[in-house]
């Protein structure tokens, strides 16, 4: 197996060596915790759909301008028969479900390397006091599998923590646009600049690019800033884009669901009201309003129901449901 040792002190040694294969991939990656189911509730069939659903697909807003630093194409201008532009739109369509694909919603995975062996004998085999890292640097193995270990002064051998693992993957095998270490924006205090400006897209793009989403530093990362868009209410910037989804499960496994419903009552979206309730019933089975049938015409009963049993601003909710009931007798007399 080719690898390469790095100093972490004051020099970088680079080399390709042969090394001894301690721990299997599987073995140094196996968690010894059982599957929550709820935390990875995320990838259950029915809960994609109604993430699909809530996050709609606004094909202009899908494939607006961004401000990326990067050079616009020019527009391409095509005579075309109608069923030319009926097989463009379904590649349209194809393209824009692509770009929406959501960023994974996994917990967060402890980060305690697993000690190898111990070797007092090489203790003190660096001048420098300096750790060694092996690095596999075979092209057929993935970030997450390879094979990445630590020498430390003490002779002691161990598996590389999520930091080290970070910088030799990005190191050997960059990723375009993520930083050998953390960018500052990420800090609390460089970050909530950036909320206040509703860069909220900005924020989670950079995250995701960034992060794996099982670290801890993606979690605190998008937990601030949904709960950011949730007190201001910025649900439209988050809409037709890839971290709604990931967003409304946020709200709904904390129980807070109550401000997006109201917002979905006053922009007229009482199907996508029922899709979230229908979602709460999911995480939370135990809730009071989930042997509630939802009825496809019959919104109003089905979240009444959610209002009556589970709702944590009653009386809000029910103000704004009244209002939408109102709206409708007037537009049905």
């Amino acid at each position: 197996m080719l690898c390469s040792t790095l100093n972490f002190n004051s020099h970088v040694v680079t080399s390709r060596i042969t090394f001894f294969r301690l721990l299997s991939t599987s073995k140094i990656l196996k968690s010894d915790n059982a599957v929550n189911e709820r935390d990875y509730i995320f990838f259950k069939p029915e809960v994609q759909t109604l993430l699909k659903k809530l996050t709609g697909l606004d094909i202009n807003k899908v494939f607006r301008r961004r401000a990326l630093g990067e050079t616009p194409q020019p527009p391409e201008y095509k005579f075309m028969t109608t069923a030319q532009i009926q097989k463009e739109m379904e590649k349209t369509l194809k393209k824009a479900e692509k770009k929406l694909q959501m960023p994974p919603v996994v917990p967060i995975s402890e980060d305690k390397p697993k000690v190898i062996t111990k070797d007092p004998a090489l203790a003190g085999y660096d001048p420098d006091d300096a750790k060694y890292i092996f690095t596999d640097i075979n092209f057929p193995a993935n970030d997450r599998a390879r094979l990445i270990v630590v020498r430390e002064p003490d002779g002691t051998l161990r598996e590389a923590n999520k930091d080290e693992r970070h910088r030799m993957n990005q190191l050997y095998f960059p990723v375009k646009g993520r930083s050998l270490y953390h960018p500052r924006m990420f800090q609390p205090e460089n970050l909530k600049p950036v909320l206040e400006r509703r860069d909220y897209e900005f924020i989670l793009d950079r995250a995701c690019i960034q992060f794996e989403p099982d670290s801890i530093e993606y979690h605190n990362t998008v937990s601030v800033t949904y709960d950011h868009i949730d007190e201001t209410r910025s649900y439209e910037v988050l809409r037709s884009t890839r971290h709604f989804g990931p967003f409304v499960l946020h709200l709904v496994k904390k129980r807070e669901i109550d401000n997006l419903l109201e917002e979905n009552f006053r922009s007229d979206r009482l199907e996508d009201a029922a899709s979230l309730i229908q979602l709460y019933h999911i995480v939370h089975p135990d809730c009071k309003s989930a042997s509630t049938k939802y009825t496809p015409g019959r919104e109003i009963e089905f979240i009444q129901a959610y209002i009556d049993n589970d709702s944590n601003k009653k009386s809000f909710l029910q103000a704004a449901l009244d209002s939408v009931e109102d709206i409708q007798k007037v537009d049905s007399g």
